[in-house]
């Protein structure tokens, strides 16, 4: 189920689900990473499908090899997995930046009005430790202005499935004591429910980023349409830690 935001061009963006590719089995059917156990080729397939959807060229997408980091990458030209970094922007026209993600919140970012475009992959250290802001002070720096971006947040996987322990609210709070907002109670005391989505949203409001959407779509819950990486591992499909598959998000200058 492909979910394109309300603020952004539809014909210039997509936040793909897992429907739609030529992948099999646990990676049916629109998988978009490699290091897992699908096969290459229909995994460039399925990249060619998705870019070619949002009116893009394969040799113009422009893929990060991901690090849950928060370093940013200024890309002239198209590249495959060579620039290790959570954020790109560009100002090349024809170009088109993706994210791979499997619960983490893909953020796309778009000042037409200036010609400058942006991708952010949002997982839960990367937006405490700045993505977001890198990401938008980069933006910034190559012509963009805050009034003119609009920035969308993709399915991601949602508070009620997200699970984590108290270093997580620790480390939350100790950048932000606003942060905690963000944690409701879990099953005990040292285990909190975390609005992952309401924190990036919360970043980028702080930074004066008026628009803004949504999506509120559970990657974890929603299994016949996103991939979820946290309910791969608690259904023992992957062989391995590296062993899960991914849907893209990608966005067209």
């Amino acid at each position: 189920m492909s979910y394109r935001a309300a603020n952004l061009p539809a014909e210039r963006h997509c936040f793909f689900g897992r429907e739609g590719g030529v992948s099999e089995g646990k990676y049916a059917s629109l998988n978009v990473r490699k290091m897992c156990g699908d096969i290459a080729a229909r995994v460039d397939e399925n990249r060619k499908i998705a870019v070619e959807a949002v009116g893009g060229k394969i040799e113009n997408l422009m893929v990060l090899a991901q690090q849950s980091g928060t370093d940013v990458y200024f890309a002239e030209e198209a590249s495959i997995g060579k620039i290790a970094a959570d954020g790109v922007v560009t100002k090349t026209p024809g170009m088109a930046l993706a994210l791979f993600t499997a619960d983490c919140t893909p953020v796309l970012l778009a000042d037409y009005e200036h010609g400058v475009i942006a991708a952010a992959h949002a997982g839960w250290r990367g937006a405490v430790r700045g993505v977001l802001e890198n990401t938008l002070d980069l933006m910034l720096k190559k012509g963009a202005v805050p009034e003119c971006i609009a920035a969308a947040l993709g399915p991601c996987i949602q508070q009620s499935s997200f699970e984590v322990g108290a270093e997580v609210k620790e480390e939350c709070a100790a950048v932000n004591a606003q942060y905690v907002r963000f944690f409701a109670p879990g099953k005990d005391d040292v285990h909190f429910q975390f609005d992952l989505e309401g924190l990036v949203k919360f970043r980028l409001e702080q930074y004066s980023i008026k628009n803004i959407t949504v999506s509120g779509i559970d990657t974890y819950r929603e299994e016949k349409h996103y991939f979820s990486y946290r309910r791969n591992c608690h259904q023992g499909l992957a062989e391995n830690p590296k062993d899960f598959p991914c849907q893209a998000s990608i966005i067209r200058l």
